[in-house]
């Protein structure tokens, strides 16, 4: 049984928005649903990789995947409980357009009593031509064994 939409988009923009790293980023909550979210990270000349390109950090990007898919398990479902990942393989297809910021998007596919498992992309202007996507596998910290 998933949350009512005001809690489950209150908890998202706290989750996009409250940890120290999503707030030092300007993480941002794009949209969020049962078993979905959706957050982006803006152009910043302080999260540039490379200053003669003006491309985000490929660091920026890792993080805001992991971010967005840590966000796609808790909005799956009422009991909240912090998660830890446990594996993350992210496919870099090309580079952030220059001064472009990106978005992510991740979705919860299957959770068991102790693990999560978790598909996303990060894009900067087309979701159809995405910047790298990514598969992981978070642990329910906390739950049963």
């Amino acid at each position: 049984m998933s949350a009512d939409p005001d809690s489950l988009r209150q908890m998202a923009a706290m989750m996009a928005t409250g940890a120290p790293q999503a707030a030092a980023l300007g993480f941002h909550l794009v949209s969020v649903e049962p078993g979905k979210g959706s957050i982006a990270a803006p152009w910043r000349e302080d999260l540039v990789g490379d200053p003669e390109t003006g491309v985000i950090a490929g660091g920026v990007v890792t993080t805001l995947l992991d971010h967005t898919c840590g966000l796609a398990i808790v909005s799956n479902s009422t009991q909240r409980m912090p998660t830890a990942t446990l594996d993350l393989r992210i496919d870099y297809m090309r580079a952030a357009k220059p001064r472009a910021g990106v978005t992510a998007e991740a979705h919860c596919y299957k959770v068991t009593r102790t693990i999560a498992f978790v598909r996303a992309q990060a894009w900067d202007d087309d979701p159809s031509d995405p910047i790298a996507t990514a598969q992981a596998a978070f642990v329910l910290v906390g739950a049963p064994a």
